[in-house]
């Protein structure tokens, strides 16, 4: 099964209102954003499962189109809960104080209407777990400059991987 079909049968098995908000399977895109750049193999679906609830809340999710907007934040919500579950189950919970700060981080940049979720996206995935992003991450909290963590990212996990992880998240996440 794939890592697609698994999270979106384990989420529409849960509720009636995940089923209902459940894409065709010929119309969802199993397309990985993040997970490529990741170092640990283990994290995937959470990460996975943790950014379909982001698109959620601020894109256009691959796996789900509710028709309801408070159906939407609710099911990004138990998607994110479920993905923090998940990368927690690991062991690895310097990966989920990353993802923790990532989600806080991207909501501030999105409430101020600033870019960088990508690159917050890019850094934290590429160095998820591994320390080295409080800096970077303060550059976009407190001066809107998405620069550093990119630069990150591209540092960890090469040039090439990381713009395909861009272009893949311009494509959901909406601006």
């Amino acid at each position: 099964m794939s890592l697609f079909r698994r999270i979106a049968d384990e989420t529409a098995a849960e509720s009636p209102l995940w089923r209902a908000a459940l894409l065709p399977e010929g119309e969802r895109l199993e397309e990985p954003v993040f997970s490529p750049l990741l170092q640990d193999q283990p994290l995937v679906i959470g990460l996975e499962t943790i950014y379909e609830g982001y698109l959620l809340h601020y894109g256009r999710s691959r796996l789900f189109a509710p028709d309801d907007g408070d159906v939407a934040i609710l099911l990004g919500d138990a998607l994110l809960a479920h993905g923090l579950v998940r990368v927690a189950a690991t062991g690895l919970l310097g990966a989920v104080t990353d993802l923790a700060e990532l989600l806080s981080l991207c909501a501030q940049a999105r409430a101020d209407g600033l870019p960088g979720d990508g690159p917050a996206w890019a850094a934290t995935s590429a160095l998820l777990g591994r320390d080295g992003l409080a800096e970077a991450r303060a550059a976009l909290r407190n001066e809107g400059d998405p620069q550093p963590l990119e630069t990150l990212a591209r540092k960890a996990a090469g040039d090439t991987a990381v713009d395909a992880a861009l272009a893949a998240h311009d494509r959901h996440a909406v601006v």
